[in-house]
């Protein structure tokens, strides 16, 4: 082999080299919100999460979590802690967490309690992602707070300090509620993340030594200088003493490139209703998107949005996911899948599972 051509030999095979290990590093986890498809019941989304849960630890996935909202007829998510106590009984090996527990709105030593009762029954399972949003209307927020005020963001370290502190049993000395422990009385503690769509968390988690998730799928502006300031900054503290991220993101993958953009069709009116405060509205379908009568603002809002998605068949999604993990440096991203047909989005988290060979390497390890 010629001089001149060694080094760009030599590259391509670093590159190749490069995106296998990736390939072999980026893990998938899912978030679920137990949304009401067309026709269906609470209860019938509830049975879906958790059948969800069952096919996802199947499939090899790293994580499934689960959110929190009020006061909607959308969703049927409002109680994450009780969820996952379901979640844990109908699986054996994935982790399982919340994303998240709204703690403006609680007692740190009452969402101590709850996930330490949740450690208890699944030890070494659980993940306590926390939330900072309203998670629904003001006056479903005034309802939830029982007429407490909302912690300002100068309370909220304090607030986390606290619930860090009655997971480890280590209040500082001298603080209101020394000696005061949470129950029960366990050994191991879940992980804690921190969640957010703003520097605002990112820096809370890096100084506080939390775990730290983006959610792209909210914000698709800024989580590189969030994610890059986080890890830069962080120090351990009485969140944890190792820094963790990774990246929540809308993923719809299909058989073909052209089929996947057909099922991400309406979810493109979706996300823009849901901008212009269109809450309860249940989700659109295809016919509704081709009637819609677009203005020229929102054919603009509908390609700014399309930054929060990832759209293909499984070759070309997964070239988007491990570009989109690379440049946000992460080795895990959480995926979440809007769709109205139940069958579609069950099929696009397998087919993404196949397409990183999740199964292979839950069976390998």
């Amino acid at each position: 082999m010629r001089p001149e051509t060694v080094k760009p030999y030599q590259e391509r095979i670093q590159k190749q080299q490069q995106k296998q290990q990736q390939k072999q590093q980026l893990k998938l986890g899912i978030l679920d919100q137990s949304a009401l498809l067309p026709g269906e019941t609470p209860t019938d989304a509830f049975r879906r999460t958790i059948e969800l849960a069952k096919l996802a630890e199947r499939w090899g996935y790293s994580r499934f979590w689960v959110s929190e909202h009020h006061d909607t007829q959308r969703l049927a998510g409002s109680s994450p802690e009780v969820l996952l106590g379901a979640l844990g009984a109908h699986t054996s090996r994935i982790r399982i967490g919340s994303a998240g527990v709204l703690l403006p709105h609680y007692s740190p030593f009452k969402v101590a309690e709850n996930f330490r009762v949740l450690e208890a029954l699944y030890p070494g399972r659980i993940d306590l992602g926390i939330g900072r949003a309203p998670g629904g209307m003001p006056i479903a927020s005034q309802a939830l707070r029982y007429g407490r005020a909302k912690p300002s963001d100068e309370q909220f370290p304090e607030v986390l300090r606290d619930l860090g502190g009655f997971l480890a049993d280590r209040l500082e000395p001298g603080h209101r509620f020394e000696g005061v422990r949470a129950a029960p009385l366990i050994d191991t503690k879940p992980e804690i993340w921190l969640l957010g769509s703003s520097s605002y968390s990112a820096e809370r988690a890096a100084e506080l030594g939390a775990a730290f998730s983006f959610a792209h799928f909210i914000n698709g502006d800024g989580g590189h200088e969030s994610l890059r300031g986080y890890f830069e900054s962080y120090q351990p503290g009485p969140l944890g003493s190792e820094p963790d991220a990774n990246v929540c993101v809308i993923v719809i993958c299909a058989d073909t490139d052209e089929e996947a953009e057909r099922l991400a069709f309406p979810v493109d009116l979706g996300l823009l209703l849901l901008e212009q405060g269109q809450f309860g509205r249940p989700f659109p379908t295809y016919e509704e998107a081709l009637d819609y009568p677009y203005t020229e603002w929102d054919r603009m809002r509908i390609q700014v949005n399309r930054s929060r998605m990832l759209v293909g068949g499984p070759a070309t999604v997964k070239e988007k996911m491990l570009e989109f993990a690379a440049a946000y440096g992460v080795r895990e991203l959480i995926v979440v899948t809007f769709l109205a047909d139940a069958g579609a989005r069950l099929k696009s988290y397998e087919l993404l599972a196949q397409a990183f060979e999740l199964t292979e390497e839950q069976e390998g390890s």
